[in-house]
């Protein structure tokens, strides 16, 4: 088993709870952790024996141009669900970070994982 890392992945959606956030947009930054099975990847060289990052880039940023999600939460499930339903991962962990979104604070985030069923 191995790690595939992406960090600070900017995605637009529309996501909050109160009124003036449904009016537009918000960037989120995602980390998002996959764990699999890239033993093959280790030994052939070839990029069809791991997980393409840059496909689970664009699946993830598909989800956020189609959610209207008033939680981080509810939005992290779609994506891990999205990613667990498209690449043959073990278990994802995803840190979705909301900047700007209170006063006195620079961001809040929430993490969340799933393992395959």
């Amino acid at each position: 088993m191995g790690k595939i890392y992406i960090a600070g992945l900017t995605v637009e959606t529309l996501i909050g709870v109160y009124d003036w956030e449904r009016t537009q947009q918000t960037s989120l930054l995602l980390d998002v952790t996959l764990t699999a099975d890239l033993n093959a990847a280790m030994h052939s060289d070839d990029v069809n024996d791991t997980i393409d990052y840059a496909k689970v880039a664009e699946c993830i940023v598909e989800v956020g141009k189609r959610s209207e999600f008033e939680l981080l939460e509810a939005f992290g499930n779609a994506v891990m669900s999205a990613v667990l339903e498209t690449f043959n991962v073990a278990a994802i962990t995803v840190k979705i970070v909301k900047p700007n979104i209170l006063p006195n604070a620079q961001t809040v985030a929430v993490e969340l994982s799933r393992e395959r069923n």
